[in-house]
């Protein structure tokens, strides 16, 4: 059996964006036990899911272990990238395919967010922060980044973190950052919840941007990039997937279940 990877990105109209993803990409191949490695675009870039599949099988991969580069769980990875792939993968059937979970919550998170900070300030206990989610109409994605801004009050000693999006998720950005200006509050870091550049992040900034802010201080956080931490819990999602222990990461139909209950 030939194990292939294909990474699936979410794809930008920046280049600097579409380069960042595959430098961070390129940050782990070394590492990943397969022969056959590819990376594919959800949208706005290419080359697509489709030919990424087909460049593996064209490669000689018998086995695909599928891996979304994606931050928490929504939409994307629930439907969007398991049909581009059930889609494709119908025309290979004998190619065996494993999907991935995006990063999702983990306590080590908070360490890295921490780290931004302090790169660009000492937090005290009278800081805030803001955490800033690309957003979602999907409740779990909500819900995760909530949980992460929860693990982060708690292992930091920072006053408050608020949560909040920059599309389809309350509360919005723009009136987060209204709601603070007009507070008394003089230390406050803003956290871009985003691995890479791009126009989110460039909202971000010329919302901030919009505020005199006098004497208080400001800061905005740089992306997550390729972290230290951010790349070994990506490598670990990676592993889970060739691994598949426990048949926990099979792929049918466009659909990610468990297989106990099949």
């Amino acid at each position: 059996m030939k194990q292939a990877v294909l990474y699936v990105c979410h794809g930008s109209r920046v280049p600097k964006a579409r380069e960042e993803a595959l430098e961070f990409i390129r940050n782990i191949m070394p590492e990943v036990q397969a022969s056959i490695q590819e990376v594919c675009f959800l949208e706005l870039a290419e080359p697509s899911i489709a030919d990424g599949f087909t460049t593996c099988v064209n490669k000689g991969a018998t086995k695909i272990a599928v891996i979304p580069l994606l931050l928490l769980t929504a939409a994307h990875a629930k439907i969007d990238i398991p049909n581009e792939i059930a889609h494709i993968s119908s025309k290979f059937p004998n190619v065996m395919v494993t999907y991935g979970r995006p990063i999702g919550v983990d306590n080590k998170i908070a360490d890295m967010l921490i780290d931004k900070m302090m790169a660009k300030s000492d937090v005290h206990d009278s800081s805030i922060a803001i955490l800033v989610g690309r957003g979602s109409s999907d409740q779990d994605a909500v819900h995760d980044l909530n949980k992460i801004a929860t693990t982060l009050q708690k292992q930091s000693n920072l006053k408050r973190v608020h949560t909040c999006f920059l599309t389809a998720a309350r509360p919005k950005f723009d009136k987060m950052i209204d709601d603070v200006y007009h507070t008394k509050e003089q230390s406050i870091f803003v956290i871009p919840y985003l691995i890479f550049t791009g126009l989110l992040k460039r909202e971000i900034d010329q919302t901030i941007n919009m505020y005199d802010w006098g004497e208080r201080n400001i800061e905005v956080c740089s992306y997550l990039g390729p972290h230290l931490i951010l790349l070994s819990l990506f490598l670990d999602r990676v592993n889970e997937a060739i691994d598949n222990k426990d048949d926990a990461y099979t792929f049918d139909r466009g659909k990610i279940y468990d297989s106990t209950t099949n």
